[in-house]
This record gives C-alpha cells, structure tokens and sequence, in this order.
C-alpha cells in the first residue's frame, strides 16, 4: 500500500510532535518531514514533494498563507491543509485564497485530521465540521468580515507578503534585507510600496494590519501600541 506522504509545519514543537505521533499510528499515512516556521516548510515541500501539508496560518519569518502560496507555485501537485486556532471568516477566506484546499481548528479530533488528509489527497476539499456548518450556510461573499483588511484587494507581491512580516515581527531593515537576502535599499523600497498600498504610514500601523490579517500572531509584537 502506498503512503500518503504528510509535512508537518508548525512552529510549536509540542503541537507539532502530537500530531507526528498521531499519523504516525496510520497504517496510510506518512510523516517526511517538519518544518518550524514558513519558509522552512517551502524549502522542504521543494525537496520532499509531499503529497500533503499540515499547515499552520501563523508562523515566524513567513506565515502559513504566504507560504502556502509559495509552495503551490513551486509544487502545484502538494495539497495544503491549513491549521489554526481561530475559526474567523477572514482567516478561512484568505486560506482559501491562498490555494489551501482545507482548514482545520487545531482543537478537531485526531480522527478528523487523518481523513482531511485522505480527503484532500483524493482532490476533494475538506473543512472542520463547525467550520464547513458555517462556510456552507453563508454566501461565498459574505465571508469578508466588515473592517478586516484584505489582502488580496491591496495587491501585495509575495515579497512584500514577506517585508510586512518581517516588518511586524520587529525586523530593522538591515535584518529584513539580510534574512531576504536583499539589499537595505530595496527594503526601504518595499517598506514604502506597502504604506502606499495599505494607506499606513507607520509602522505601529503595519503591525497592527498584519495581526488583523493574521499574518502574525498578537503575542509576536508587545511593545506596539
């Protein structure tokens, strides 16, 4: 019988090694390998090819949703299971948007995770039962909560996706540009297109957008107010 080959990315390693050990316990299924944060996971989709990602929305050096874009342009065969512990419309629109084919509440049921798995795998979607209850009583375009940013319609490139990370995360440009491997100028070029884009010209501002968005988690900046 051949495995249904499954990454793990999550930047909690406890949580990351419970649910290695329970796909481990399926017979079909197949852990190859861990990633700790987004861009790990992309580098190691590029060189496992896994069948399926168990991803999660909120990750340090680049997000779930940003790395699942990356990923899908990379390896469009990979399916991406999105994980998170907040069901919010937006979060499932933006998952959805970002290519991911399902997304699971961290609190569902070992049972469940491993026939998403199965599910996706077939080419099916596969959404967490409260989660599919609520996505299949509402309009499609209901889903975009009044006052959430959105990304999409700010058309961000991927690299800015990155840059406002970085950014919100507490990363100077001369960091940013080393962990991108760019110069400090094209940073500041980057900077700048985001606050003419998003209409935000701080970076307090920027912060607070990408937690809205759930770029980042809250708990990543204290200090901005």
């Amino acid at each position: 019988m051949k495995r249904i080959t499954v990454l793990l990315a999550e930047d909690h390693t406890i949580v990351r090694e419970g649910f290695r050990k329970m796909l481990e316990l399926e017979k079909d299924l197949q852990v190859v390998g861990e990633a700790q944060d987004g861009r790990q996971a992309v580098a190691l989709v590029k060189k496992l090819r896994p069948a399926v990602v168990l991803m999660d929305i909120a990750m340090p050096r680049l997000n779930g949703l940003e790395a699942t874009r990356q990923v899908l342009k990379a390896v469009p065969a990979t399916k991406v299971l999105i994980l998170s512990a907040h069901s919010d419309d937006a979060y499932i629109k933006e998952a959805t948007d970002s290519g991911a084919v399902g997304f699971l509440l961290k609190q569902t049921s070992s049972h469940v995770v491993c026939e998403a798995i199965r599910e996706v795998q077939k080419g099916n979607t596969f959404f967490s039962p409260s989660v599919a209850k609520r996505f299949h009583e509402r309009d499609r375009k209901s889903l975009d909560r009044a006052g959430k940013p959105k990304l999409r319609n700010a058309r961000l490139s991927s690299r800015e996706m990155e840059v406002l990370q970085l950014i919100a995360e507490g990363k100077a440009n001369k960091e940013t540009a080393a962990e991108l491997g760019i110069s400090i100028k094209t940073v500041e070029k980057h900077r700048e297109s985001l606050m003419a884009k998003l209409d935000i010209h701080d970076t307090a501002g920027l912060t607070r957008y990408a937690i809205s968005a759930g770029i980042i988690e809250s708990s990543v900046q204290l200090t901005i107010v």
